[in-house]
């Protein structure tokens, strides 16, 4: 239990010293003495997130069912949240990872975290406009996605417009329950696959 507890702690400081991380430094603009994103404002900065992570799970083959976690905003900026509902093997995580790891990094982005675990691998990265995008696996290695915007000017926030992939569920969201001929082999993938 003491474990667990530690590796949530670390977890979390990780996220949120990446959270930090991505809104500092990257602006061109200022309200009320706090840095912003010049032009862009909460609900458009949420809409940018989702683009990253439309686009993230696009460029995953054989694809993925995912759904949309929630949504949270703190005073400037906003955190979208997927959740992957195909089971992803201890086997294929590598792989997994590999394939997000390219497809950021083609798209710019800054690696800025890794943590090789056999369970629980994380892979953290920042755009060049500033925007933190996360892959964590945690309990049963259910894939989380996330994306924290930088800073940006107040207003409100919609749910994203776009339907998830995945099935739609009542309450909280099961672990993942989606089984993949690819991604939920037990098996290591073949080198040619990803």
């Amino acid at each position: 239990m003491r474990r667990m507890t530690r590796t949530v702690r670390t977890a979390c400081a990780i996220v949120a010293a990446g959270a930090l991380l991505a809104g500092c430094g990257l602006s061109d603009d200022t309200k009320d003495g706090d840095a912003t994103v010049a032009g862009l404002n909460m609900q458009q900065a949420a809409e940018r997130a989702d683009a990253m992570l439309y686009a993230t799970v696009g460029a995953i083959k054989p694809e993925v069912e995912w759904v949309h976690s929630t949504t949270t905003s703190g005073s400037c900026d906003v955190t979208r949240y997927w959740t992957v509902m195909t089971v992803i093997s201890e086997q294929r995580r590598g792989n997994f990872l590999g394939v997000v790891d390219r497809f950021w990094q083609a798209s710019g982005y800054k690696i800025t975290a890794t943590h090789a675990s056999k369970e629980r691998p994380r892979l953290y990265a920042v755009s060049p406009d500033g925007f933190g995008i996360s892959l964590v696996f945690g309990y049963k290695g259910q894939a989380f996605f996330e994306v924290t915007t930088p800073c940006v000017d107040e207003s409100k926030v919609a749910v994203p417009t776009k339907v998830a992939n995945g099935r739609t569920y009542d309450g909280d969201i099961p672990t993942p329950n989606v089984r993949s001929d690819f991604w939920s082999a037990t098996t290591p993938a073949p080198a040619s696959s990803t």
